[in-house]
């Protein structure tokens, strides 16, 4: 049996670990984590999928409680911000399109749609309400589509049945806080420490890590939660790590903390993806402050000039914050599971966070980790198995992000000219030609479980302007009454949701503690 479980680093990444397994496991194996008090988180405020609401509902936390402690919001899309470089912009929605005689309202929309407005609008709820900054819940807590709400107890990504429509902002450091007390109380051993040593046997299979203080620290199992350092995974195991900067070269980041008065400006229920000469900005709003930074190349950037464009665009004025410059490890391991040594987050790999994909990788590797768990015989049928799931996940991200590139049509700097002519992964072209015809479908998008269902990849290619010349031809010996009632029905039902729900502020701000409130 396997008993001994030993994470090494803290953050998100080890906390939510550390977490899930006890939950999992509970006393059946002991699990112990090991952080240093000198190394951070390196987020300053995180955007999530919808499908984290399986890991909150597996350790049976209420977002009521969590999330004044963590600074959440709401996040029910990304709006990506003058990507096509003539300042229009769109939503990516946690939303499936709905259908009409076996064609989605996308479709329809081509052939029924007003040709003026953007499709997003014409195919979704979503943009209606984070336009005009909605919360998903009524203020008396229950959701806009009561159908979709309840608890969903231990279930994981691969029961995800129905789109839920919305995912969270939270503050990562605090989100770590909040799980480092929820691991304690669940037994979990916390030992602050640094790691001065590793040690292996003759089969270089890990033994135990040595702290400066508190000496050897063993185990059976060790989860390397260290970050871009890899410090078990790579340093120790030399595992190859397989990187990605031929297809998405963005390796840098500027981040800063913005504080802002809600009360006055309300928050916004979703995350924008701004784009710049040189990469994009992300802003996320939280309770009480906004996290924003740069993404960018350092090929086509230095770090002062993005600090400079991300002042001047989030910050204006407020010099005195502090600027967090951060190199970014862009790519993954050949294999994540090496030996006795399983890489989550960082440390297993990483692009950049354009779709909010960094707590969807940790959750998705933490589940796989529980249903792969080994015994002593250390099958290796079951680690073959927890990395080609990995890879392949990471995998179908790199290729949904370049799609974001390849279908922009922006030419208008030597950064925007080199994403015409860059390399693209396997795969991409021909589903780029099939996109230019026709709407892409379940049998013409990466193959593997990613995360991105057809909808987004549809979202993005019209949003970004890839869009078939004409409707369906299929469509056109149709009956269109149904189809534009269903239209007319999306758009009926946004204005009514933007009537009587209350504003993302006002809700968020009564389950705040009563001293904030």
């Amino acid at each position: 049996m396997i008993r001994d479980v030993v994470i090494v680093g803290g953050g998100t990444a080890g906390w939510m670990t550390a977490t899930y397994l006890k939950t999992a496991f509970q006393d059946r194996i002991s699990v112990t984590l090991v952080e240093s008090a000198a190394v951070g988180t390196i987020g300053v405020g995180e955007a999530t999928f919808s499908t984290i609401r399986h890991f909150f509902d597996y350790l049976g936390l209420d977002e009521r409680e969590w999330m004044p402690e963590c600074s959440g919001s709401y996040k029910l899309a990304i709006k990506y911000d003058n990507w096509r470089g003539d300042g229009s912009h769109f939503f990516h929605p946690f939303e499936r399109l709905r259908t009409s005689d076996g064609f989605t309202a996308a479709e329809w929309n081509l052939a029924l749609g007003d040709p003026t407005e953007s499709f997003d609008r014409g195919s979704f709820i979503t943009p209606y309400l984070c336009e005009a900054e909605r919360s998903p819940r009524m203020l008396d807590g229950t959701l806009f589509t009561a159908s979709l709400d309840g608890e969903l107890g231990r279930s994981t990504l691969d029961e995800q049945r129905a789109q839920f429509p919305y995912a969270y902002h939270f503050d990562a450091a605090l989100m770590a806080r909040y799980l480092t007390k929820l691991g304690v109380a669940q037994g979990v051993r916390h030992v602050v420490d640094d790691v001065v040593g590793v040690g292996q046997d003759e089969r270089g299979w890990i033994t135990h890590v040595s702290t400066r203080n508190q000496g050897d620290v063993t185990g059976d199992l060790f989860v390397d939660c260290t970050g871009f350092r890899g410090l078990l995974i790579n340093q120790t195991l030399k595992e190859k790590f397989v990187s990605f900067t031929d297809v998405l070269p963005n390796n840098r980041a500027v981040a800063l903390r913005v504080p802002r008065d809600m009360a006055e400006h309300g928050i916004a229920p979703y995350t924008k993806a701004t784009a710049k000469e040189a990469g994009w900005i992300w802003t996320i709003p939280l309770y009480g402050r906004i996290g924003t930074g740069y993404v960018y190349s350092d090929e086509f950037c230095e770090p002062e000039e993005a600090e400079r464009t991300l002042r001047e665009f989030a910050a204006p004025g407020q010099d005195e914050l502090e600027a967090n410059h951060i190199r970014m490890r862009i790519g993954r391991n050949e294999r994540s599971w090496v030996n006795n040594c399983v890489a989550v987050g960082l440390s297993s790999g990483f692009v950049e966070p354009l779709e909010s994909t960094g707590i969807f990788f940790i959750q998705h590797a933490i589940e796989q980790l529980v249903k792969h768990f080994p015994d002593n015989t250390w099958d290796q049928t079951l680690i073959r198995g927890y990395n080609d799931k990995v890879a392949r996940v990471i995998d179908g991200v790199k290729e949904f992000l370049v799609l974001h590139y390849v279908a922009s049509p922006r030419q208008d700097t030597d950064y925007w000219r080199e994403t015409k002519v860059r390399a693209i992964p396997d795969g991409l072209a021909e589903r780029l030609e099939t996109a230019a015809v026709r709407l892409l479908d379940e049998s013409t998008i990466y193959p593997y479980y990613h995360g991105f269902e057809v909808y987004s990849w549809i979202t993005i290619c019209l949003g970004m302007g890839l869009a078939p010349k004409s409707p369906r031809p299929a469509l056109a010996h149709i009956d269109p009454v149904r189809a534009s009632a269903e239209l007319a029905g999306i758009r009926a039902d946004a204005e009514r949701l933007v009537k009587t729900l209350p504003s993302a502020y006002e809700y968020l701000s009564t389950i705040q503690p009563a001293a904030e409130g």
